[in-house]
This record gives structure tokens, C-alpha cells and sequence, in this order.
């Protein structure tokens, strides 16, 4: 399976975490600390596996 390290969804680039999970269960679970984390997060099922993507906005700061 040749993997995509990173996918775009309406515009925003979300990048692989690099495992691969066996249900959508699993892959929900770990998706939930993600978003706990402040990321935003999409499953996609490839080849009968569920793979995790994330992204996060960079936070900016002021040049105080």
C-alpha cells in the first residue's frame, strides 16, 4: 500500500500520522486525543485499513 503522507480537504493540508489501524474504532480513539490536543482530524479507509490525518493552524505571534 503506497500511502499519501498528506492530503488536501476543502483546501487544508492534513498530514499522516504513519500508522494504520484495523477498525474504525481504533482509529476514532486516537483521533479524539488529537482534537483534544487542538488539532483538527480526518479518517480515510484505504485497502481495508484506516489511516488518521491531522493539522493544526500555527499559532502566530506579535513581534512585540
Amino acid at each position: 500500500m503506497t500511502t499519501p503522507m498528506a492530503r488536501k480537504v476543502e483546501g487544508k493540508k492534513f498530514l499522516w500520522d504513519g500508522r494504520t489501524f484495523d477498525s474504525p474504532a481504533a482509529a476514532q480513539e486516537v483521533m479524539e486525543g488529537y482534537a483534544k490536543d487542538g488539532f483538527e482530524v480526518q479518517m480515510f479507509e484505504e485497502d481495508g485499513h484506516y489511516l488518521v490525518y491531522s493539522r493544526r493552524e500555527a499559532a502566530t505571534q506579535s513581534a512585540d
